[in-house]
């Protein structure tokens, strides 16, 4: 749940006024305060707080953010789709894996559901239309196949990264394949 929550940070990334600012004043410090309460952390009872998890996922997560934040500053709907198909797209998956998840498959030693993967991909174009909407970006039919084949990738990548590394494949590779594609070199 705590993906989820962390999200909508998405919705107040207007707020900041610099690229630094985003990246290291926002972003950044969450980098130490998420490996503070990961399982590694060397102040022990602090850990409890990110228990379920893997040991270092919200610190990947705050390293994306950070890098997110820096490299797409003038593209903020790029921001907001990293982090959406990471903490609605994830967060979909393990709530609707764990309760409906009945058709299971492992890769590596992580085991995942037919039904997560598929709440994944649904939650992480559903919120992807909603952040164009929010940054008032059209949504064309050629976006809006963009947005199938980000999410689509999405939960391909998140299916296949092992161990918490998901917190970093699946922002880093659907924001910069949606720049890609949409705004490119």
């Amino acid at each position: 749940m705590l993906h989820v929550m962390v999200g909508n940070i998405v919705f107040i990334l207007p707020v900041f006024q610099t690229r630094e600012a985003m990246a290291f004043v926002a972003a950044a410090p969450f980098i130490l305060l998420t490996f503070l309460i990961s399982p590694r952390s060397p102040i022990k009872g602090l850990s409890k707080v990110s228990q379920a998890g893997h040991d270092f996922g919200l610190v990947y997560y705050a390293i994306s953010w950070t890098i997110l934040a820096y490299v797409f500053f003038d593209y903020l709907w790029i921001v907001g789709v990293g982090i959406l198909a990471m903490s609605y797209g994830d967060g979909f998956a393990s709530i609707f894996g764990i309760r409906f998840g009945k058709h299971t498959y492992q890769v590596f030693q992580d085991k995942k559901s037919i039904e997560g993967s598929a709440a994944m991909f649904l939650g992480t174009i559903l919120l992807l239309i909603i952040c164009l909407t929010f940054y008032s970006i059209p949504l064309t039919a050629y976006l809006f196949t963009i947005l199938i084949f980000v999410s689509l990738l999405a939960m391909i990548v998140e299916s296949l990264t092992p161990r918490g590394l998901d917190n970093l494949t699946v922002p880093l590779l659907t924001s910069f394949v949606f720049w890609y594609l949409t705004i490119g070199i």
